[in-house]
């Protein structure tokens, strides 16, 4: 294995352990900013832009995470 994967391993690891404190809204808010990131790189690399793309997707994300949180109360 070579030594990016490994810590490519390990921070994936410590990023996944840091969220387990985390409470409901927490979490669908950090969930759908990290799939509205990866939307956003895969579009922004099609369009020649991929961290914007990647930086609108992360706030739609977290703000569509957020209000699916408060419709569900």
């Amino acid at each position: 294995m070579k030594k990016s994967q490994i810590v490519a391993l390990a921070l994936a690891g410590l990023a996944a352990a840091g969220c387990s404190g985390l409470n409901e809204q927490q979490q669908r808010a950090l969930s759908g900013g990290a799939l509205g990131a990866a939307g956003g790189a895969a579009v922004g690399a099609l369009t020649g832009s991929t961290v914007t793309g990647a930086l609108i997707g992360a706030a739609a994300g977290t703000a569509g995470g957020l209000l699916y949180h408060e419709s569900k109360k």
